[in-house]
């Protein structure tokens, strides 16, 4: 297990991966007004438990789901205005988004989510271990909130992260990288 206070040399670890996917392949992008249709299918996807348990008809839930990606896209805007929105890609084919917000003290990773066939292959630990080595360079922590559910939570704790706080729906992460 990871310290509490991961090094750079536990960070630059190469991510387990089952030897499909060639992470030097993994890259990010500026997101644009053009990727809308892109990150409503990333948030679909990584909602879709939450989603199927809906005893709606195909319209409701649709619009449903549009007023959640509405409403969430909205509260990043509003929470994190100066975070940085990029598109992930694995061989120049988009496969996810990270939200990142970079503070004067601190690191927030708002967001970072794949769509379901490329999960589970390294990409976000990868991301998250750059993230973390950013960090580290400038004597930053990270921050982040992920849903109690969502098993992404042990990723995080295997990359250094511990539970600093919550909610009754979310527990608060935090990182402090060092040198």
């Amino acid at each position: 297990m990871v310290s509490a206070k991961p090094t750079i040399g536990d960070l630059m670890m190469q991510p387990e991966t089952n030897g499909l996917f060639d992470l030097e392949l993994v890259s990010l992008r500026p997101a644009s007004p053009d990727d809308n249709e892109l990150l409503f299918k990333i948030f679909v996807g990584a909602r879709l438990a939450e989603f199927s348990l809906l005893d709606l008809g195909q319209a409701q839930k649709h619009a449903l789901i549009k007023m959640q990606f509405d409403a969430q896209s909205y509260q990043y805007s509003e929470s994190h205005p100066g975070a940085e929105s990029r598109i992930i890609s694995w061989d120049q084919l988009p496969v996810g988004r990270m939200l990142v917000d970079r503070g004067e003290r601190e690191i927030t990773l708002v967001d970072i989510a794949l769509l379901p066939e490329y999960r589970n292959y390294g990409i976000g630990t990868l991301l998250i271990q750059r993230l973390l080595v950013e960090a580290a360079e400038a004597n930053k922590q990270v921050r982040l909130h992920v849903l109690k559910s969502n098993p992404a939570q042990h990723l995080y704790e295997r990359l250094g992260f511990f539970r600093a706080g919550g909610d009754a729906m979310y527990f608060e992460m935090l990182c402090k990288p060092v040198l």
